[in-house]
């Protein structure tokens, strides 16, 4: 038996087996043999195996120092190496602080970080493993990228009951980990009263400050500090681009007297907040060296500055660079896309998706822009299936794909997805009524509209806001209800109905029906000039409806799909209606 075994073992550990380093050998378990050492220096997983193989055989799995070791390389491993480190670590009879600290810094770099507190209080202390100066660090960094203030505070009641609060390393993540919480009253306090301050603990307080817009606070601590590194500069720089305040940003940028990716990162960020597009664009090109994040907030600056095709064009030279995109950077082009009609991209984008599903997290933020892309590329089809797709499903999806429906000419399906919304206990916002109501309006549902318009303050205390009574408005006017409509909007407060005629006249600003109206309100309430004014507005107006329109790519070039407007309505159901709507719509602006 012991034969077959040293067969399976590698060169190097047969040798092992034939030396001094043998079982038979009261020394075998010192360091000063290379069966320990030599998991340090472990090229594979398969290698380890063989190591850990032999630690069986000789006994030596039940040595703390081994053992110790063997969960130290694991817990090395990405993946599932910190799962094989638990495993070893529940074999072993007397585990120290040190082995379970490294147990949770490697679940905490996999990104596992309830799973990380999980093995604290399951494994570490319920074995009665004390934590330690190093253990409570890496606890708080949980509380702190989680946002549990809670369990924080009780870290800092378990550093103080251990007599722990003066060492340095602790006390600079506590005071770290308020900063994040905001509460800076007592991260200044910790930093006040400790008898010993580094430059971490300096940039942690300047960080803090300048993170929660105390700007001025940061610079004084920043100008007290006895020495400053690139996180100190970084993090000032940083918050003066938060608060939008450029200029402090530029001096202090120009005084550093070494920047990195972080600095120019900062500064573009703080333009691109701005929507300062060139200022933004000549920083990134005099970049030295460009990252991820640097390409990422271009782009993302290109699409809300509606510059689709800048966009674009960066994205292309991105990758011609080697740069791999992330969610962020697909998100920006899935958005760029969609509103240039460039369908075939899109679906490059959902190919890389799905052929790199280990580098990119599907979430509902990344599948709601591929959808919208897909239905505002009159794809409705595809929108349903990458909805069926989804992993995960939030409101914003819901709405997405309810909207896709309602601009794509599905105005019962729109209806449809949103009862099957209620029925997943999915609760809707605003939004989701905008776009419930919108669907009844493309589709001349007045029925339908009357009554998702009373459902949503009746059953889910939703107030009425200018965009959905913009809607009643249009679906009651392509009815055909212009008089009716007329009393319904003298009804209504003078400042909403104002706001509402002007939300029509923003939608369909080729239409006379809406500049009528405001003229109406202001008749009602003897605002003559304005009467005149909205009157020449009129003549500067075509009357006649502007015929929508879809944005469809044929050979690269956006082409526009004219559709005229062919809703038959019924009015004869509707007068019943009317008042009730009337009733409502005049609340909403009480």
């Amino acid at each position: 038996m012991a034969g077959r075994i040293r067969m399976a073992f590698s060169p190097l550990t047969r040798e092992l087996l034939r030396t001094k380093a043998s079982p038979l050998n009261p020394d075998f378990r010192t360091t000063e043999y290379p069966i320990i050492s030599l998991i340090d220096t472990c090229g594979s997983l398969t290698e380890f195996h063989q190591i850990h193989a032999l630690m069986l055989v000789c006994g030596l799995s039940n040595d703390a120092f081994a053992a110790s070791r063997a969960v130290q390389f694991l817990a090395s491993v990405p993946s599932d190496g910190p799962d094989r480190a638990i495993l070893v670590f529940t074999h072993t009879p007397e585990p120290d602080a040190f082995t379970c600290n490294t147990i949770i810094k490697s679940l905490i770099k996999n990104n596992s970080l309830k799973k990380a507190l999980k093995f604290y209080y399951h494994h570490m202390l319920e074995r009665e493993i004390q934590p330690n100066h190093c253990t409570f660090p890496l606890l708080v960094k949980i509380s702190s990228e989680l946002k549990w203030v809670l369990e924080g505070e009780k870290n800092h009641c378990w550093v103080l009951k251990l007599g722990l609060e003066w060492d340095l390393y602790v006390r600079n993540s506590l005071v770290h980990m308020y900063s994040i919480f905001g509460n800076l009253m007592a991260a200044r306090r910790l930093f006040d009263t400790s008898l010993e301050l580094d430059i971490v603990s300096y940039n942690s307080m300047v960080d803090g400050y300048a993170k929660n817009g105390e700007v001025a606070l940061a610079r004084e601590m920043f100008d007290e500090m006895p020495q400053r590194n690139m996180v100190s500069w970084n993090s000032m720089v940083n918050g003066y681009c938060v608060v939008g305040d450029m200029e402090a940003a530029v001096n202090l940028f120009q005084m550093m007297p070494v920047r990195n990716e972080v600095s120019w990162n900062a500064m573009i960020n703080g333009y691109a907040k701005q929507e300062n597009f060139f200022q933004a664009k000549d920083l990134f090109d005099r970049m030295p060296k460009r990252n991820l994040v640097s390409w990422n907030t271009m782009i993302a600056l290109c699409i809300r500055t509606k510059n689709y095709e800048a966009g674009l064009k960066l994205f292309d030279e991105m990758c011609a660079f080697g740069l791999r995109p992330n969610e962020a950077t697909l998100v920006s082009v899935l958005c760029a896309c969609a509103h240039t009609g460039e369908l075939n991209r899109g679906k490059w984008v959902h190919s890389y998706i799905n052929e790199n599903k280990s580098e990119i997290e599907f979430d509902a933020l990344l599948g709601t822009a591929l959808l919208t892309m897909y239905a505002k590329c009159g794809s409705i089809e595809d929108s349903r299936k990458v909805f069926n797709e989804m992993p995960e499903k939030n409101v914003v999806s819901w709405n997405a794909i309810i909207g896709a429906y309602a601009t794509n000419g599905g105005g019962q399906k729109a209806l449809d997805m949103f009862t099957e919304m209620q029925k997943m206990g999915v609760k809707p916002n605003q939004a989701t009524f905008i776009c419930v109501l919108s669907a009844c309006t493309r589709a001349g549902l007045v029925v339908e509209g009357c009554w998702y318009f009373d459902l949503m303050s009746r059953t889910y205390g939703i107030e009425p806001k200018v965009e959905h009574c913009g809607c009643m408005i249009v679906l009651l006017r392509r009815a055909g209800l212009l008089c009716d409509f007329k009393e319904l909007i003298g009804q209504m407060p003078m400042e909403l109905g104002e706001r509402i005629a002007k939300r029509v006249i923003d939608m369909e600003p080729q239409n006379i029906g809406p500049y009528l109206l405001l003229s109406h309100i202001y008749a009602a309430n003897g605002r003559w000039d304005d009467v005149e004014k909205v009157r020449r507005m009129i003549k500067n107006r075509v009357s006649e409806e502007k015929p929508g329109c879809s944005l469809v790519e044929v050979d690269r070039f956006g082409v526009n799909s004219i559709v005229g407007d062919g809703l038959v309505h019924k009015t004869s159901m509707m007068y019943s209606m009317l008042a009730e709507v009337a009733t409502h719509m005049k609340s909403s602006g009480s």
